[in-house]
């Protein structure tokens, strides 16, 4: 079953080309590791909630763009071993060393493919979503995912990805728990819709938005649930 390491980042907007690069010399230590894909997203169209959104679950300031980031493994046991030889390698602490972003603030956490939707290729443009769900309603969840994600791929989207949290730590100053407001009895859930293009997403939105198919309950607190839309820097 995939696993997925997913990150959210906030990173200088002067810093764009600069994490590009960053990015892109990780990312063959990464697939030597064993990853199978390296995502790396920037933001683009990310909204500020009342409750909760991504701005706030990095502490992003004004002159920061959040980042939707992703490492696909084919199971847990593959990113288990990818991990140890991170901790290990040093061409990971030299990479440490020189992030042009804040790694303070970085959240990060390993998660269990729930449900998905389509199949890899031609992502141009990617949405990608945070939310709690109580535990007790893993299954409640999933089935909702796989209708939505139904939908989704019937009006333009590529790929759904839905992966439910089994290794989320808490941080020091930012962690996805806090960035759902996630109670005690709640897992947290990392999703992203892959795309062709911002436009056929944008046309997309507004044919889903209006399918009835779409209106059912949904299985968690929709109103802490943190979206925005990202454009691919980097996918390998």
């Amino acid at each position: 079953m995939m696993y997925v390491q997913g990150f959210v980042v906030a990173v200088p907007a002067a810093n764009k080309e600069a994490y590009r690069k960053h990015a892109a010399e990780a990312a063959p230590i990464f697939r030597e590791f064993g990853a199978t894909r390296i995502v790396e997203a920037w933001g683009d169209d990310v909204p500020d909630g009342k409750l909760t959104d991504f701005k706030g679950a990095v502490q992003a300031t004004p002159d920061e763009v959040v980042v939707f980031s992703w490492l696909e493994f084919p199971d847990k046991a593959a990113a288990d071993a990818a991990n140890e030889k991170m901790m290990s390698d040093p061409r990971m602490e030299e990479m440490g060393a020189s992030m042009p972003f804040d790694g303070k603030r970085m959240i990060h956490g390993g998660f269990a493919s729930l449900a998905q939707q389509g199949a890899r290729g031609g992502m141009a443009y990617v949405d990608g979503m945070v939310a709690a769900v109580p535990a007790d309603k893993k299954e409640a969840y999933r089935d909702f995912a796989r209708d939505h994600g139904a939908v989704l791929c019937e009006h333009g989207a590529t790929r759904v990805v839905d992966s439910w949290g089994e290794d989320v730590p808490d941080g020091k100053l930012t962690d996805f728990k806090r960035a759902v407001k996630a109670t005690g009895d709640e897992k947290v859930v990392y999703s992203w819709i892959e795309w062709p293009s911002k436009e056929v997403r944008d046309a997309g939105w507004q044919k889903v938005m209006a399918d009835p198919r779409m209106q059912r309950e949904m299985p968690f607190d929709g109103k802490r649930l943190i979206h925005g839309g990202f454009a691919p820097i980097l996918d390998a």
